[in-house]
């Protein structure tokens, strides 16, 4: 695997903690000892709800999911929120915090000279927030998201978001890498092609059994295991 690739990151949930949003949930009284259970369900519906409008050919913005997903959890948890608590929530979604190997590692492979790329399903906007509020400014050499597509838009890991990635990149399936710690988009992107690292964080994270499901080519157990993996 040796010589420099087009690195494509996927941002929530392998370079950006979506359970750190935990504290804000505990903190408020109507789910208090519930945030474990609420953060993970607000998290797997966030998912399936992008999943659906993009089966369905009615796409939104990833915070319509995310925005849509927390009022389920309010009332599949019983745990009513204001407008006022809601908002905090949706906008610590924005401040997410990094991975805390995420910078010196994003940094290494830079001066490696990698080509290294912010790939998500959500907004410029809300990934330029995140990468800001981490201090990651100087680590990407871009920012490629769904929702800058053309019309019909729609999420990974639909094929077309990884040709779309590809077209933005001035890359190839054969010399783009994806890093996530998301199975669903490291099946999507291996099926097109793309060599593939899957972040396994912990050990309760299980790959999809799928006997036809291609990749991950490399299994990590962070980032931080990512520049010694790309020169095996």
């Amino acid at each position: 695997m040796a010589g420099t690739w087009t690195l494509a990151f996927d941002m929530y949930g392998t370079v950006f903690n979506v359970k750190s949003v935990g504290e804000a949930l505990q903190a408020l009284p109507t789910v208090g000892e519930k945030a474990p259970r609420f953060a993970q369900l607000w998290r797997d519906k966030q998912l399936e709800y992008s999943f659906r409008k993009g089966l369905m050919g009615e796409y939104e913005p990833f915070y319509c999911c995310t925005s849509q997903a927390l009022d389920y959890c309010c009332e599949m948890l019983e745990t009513p929120l204001t407008k006022g608590e809601k908002a905090v929530l949706l906008e610590g979604y924005k401040k997410l915090d990094a991975f805390p190997e995420c910078k010196e590692a994003l940094e290494t492979l830079k001066q490696e000279g990698h080509k290294l790329f912010a790939f998500s399903n959500g907004t410029k906007s809300d990934v330029e927030s995140l990468i800001a509020h981490a201090g990651l400014e100087g680590c990407f050499d871009g920012i490629v998201v769904v929702d800058d597509m053309p019309v019909p838009k729609t999420f990974k890991p639909d094929p077309k978001s990884y040709e779309y990635f590809n077209s933005c990149t001035d890359s190839t399936p054969a010399n783009t890498c994806l890093v996530s710690s998301n199975p669903f988009d490291i099946i999507g992107s291996a099926a097109c092609g793309w060599t593939t690292f899957w972040v396994q964080r912990t050990k309760e994270s299980v790959f999809d059994p799928w006997p036809n499901a291609r990749g991950p080519t490399v299994v990590l157990k962070s980032l931080k295991d990512l520049p010694a993996a790309l020169v095996k």
